[in-house]
């Protein structure tokens, strides 16, 4: 099991659920920063999708596919993020560039979990159907047990019989 990796997809999941509540809660602030007035209700959708991606990390025994989730989100918001960049104020500009740089950041820890926990998959199987569990080969074992006496001390005791 590669633990970092995992450890690291419950960290994005946990952030993932923040920033989805963060923007499901306070969507306007996130319009007004990013040049999106008008398009709250788009915000909210972001923040659903990651709220349910987060919880769908946490939750998953195998969060991989989520992960993989998370990154085309990302994508997603990076393409919105630079959609915005023109035509927006220059207080604006400058959010949604900072912005687009922490994407891109969380972007690469998403990658680099999801990778992670591919290369996980790829674990070696081993093959164990040519085993009998027996010590020696089975011609061998035949007639091996034919002479055996259970010794003394794990006999059970005779119960008197009832008349």
């Amino acid at each position: 099991m590669n633990k970092p990796a995992f450890a690291l997809a419950r960290g994005l999941g946990w952030f993932s659920i923040g920033l989805g509540l963060a923007e499901i809660c306070i969507p306007h602030r996130f319009a007004r920063a990013f040049a999106m007035r008008g398009e709250e209700t788009l915000v909210r959708f972001y923040g659903v999708r990651e709220v349910l991606t987060g919880i769908g990390i946490l939750s998953a025994s195998q969060p991989k596919p989520w992960m993989w989730g998370r990154v085309a989100g990302d994508a997603l918001d990076l393409a919105t993020l630079a959609a915005r960049l023109h035509g927006a104020l220059p207080s604006q500009q400058r959010n949604i560039a900072l912005a687009i740089g922490a994407v891109a950041g969380v972007t690469a820890a998403d990658l680099a979990c999801a990778k992670s926990l591919e290369s996980r998959e790829r674990v070696a199987v081993r093959d164990y159907s040519d085993r009998s569990g027996f010590p020696r080969p089975p011609e061998e074992m035949r007639g091996a047990a034919r002479d055996f006496t259970v010794p003394r001390d794990m006999r059970m005791p005779m119960r008197p019989a009832l008349h």
